[in-house]
């Protein structure tokens, strides 16, 4: 039988890091956990039409510190700041805990799984071809020189009555390899026809740890 790994799970332990922070005990993990998801809801609710790459959450006993990373960190801060407290204002309101917001722009957002498929979905949604927005896509990331990409979709293509899925690749890589730096990524995007799944893998480079 075939056994699917998250790319990025698979790496944890060695080139890869936890996208949360934080230590408790068995009594509280429970409610560290459910706020840690809470927070995460929030600002992806808060901040659904802006390309993000990644959110962090770093929590201390009376602090709870949350990492965006994006490719338009200006959307997010606003002209003069005012966008990022209202931000942490509304998630001390709903999380009951003092959280400090800070904003880290991407520099090659092209090379980012989450980013890529946001695009594609946003483009699919506006009624753009699919094949049109995933060629795209890997064309982009090819020129920023990423050494393998594949982006597999998945539904009702172009409206057909038979949903079936297909896979667009450029370059090849052993999946299995752990010091390959992959970054994967999977969404839904909403159609008239109904929904269909993304799935992206981008593969930048190879991470040699000492």
């Amino acid at each position: 039988m075939w056994h699917k790994v998250n790319p990025i799970a698979f790496r944890i332990p060695y080139i890869k890091t936890w996208k949360s922070v934080w230590y408790e005990d068995k009594k509280t993990y429970k409610d560290s956990l459910a706020l840690d998801i809470k927070a995460r809801t929030l600002l992806e609710k808060e901040l659904t039409w802006i390309p993000i790459g990644d959110i962090l959450c770093l929590k201390d006993q009376d602090l709870l510190k949350v990492v965006v990373y994006t490719a338009k960190a200006s959307l997010i801060l606003g002209k003069t700041g005012e966008n990022k407290e209202q931000i942490e204002t509304k998630l001390f309101r709903k999380l009951g805990l003092k959280t400090e917001l800070e904003v880290r722009e991407i520099k090659q957002p092209d090379l980012n799984a989450k980013i890529v498929w946001f695009m594609i979905a946003n483009q699919i949604e506006k009624r753009m071809p699919y094949k049109r927005a995933i060629k795209q896509a890997i064309a982009k990331a090819m020129e920023k020189w990423a050494k393998w990409i594949k982006i597999k979709v998945g539904g009702r293509l172009n409206g057909a009555e038979i949903a079936r899925k297909e896979t667009f690749r450029e370059g090849s890589v052993s999946t299995q390899t752990i010091r390959s730096d992959i970054d994967y990524a999977t969404i839904k995007a909403q159609t008239i026809y109904g929904t269909l799944g993304l799935k992206v893998w981008i593969y930048n480079w190879d991470i040699f740890k000492k």
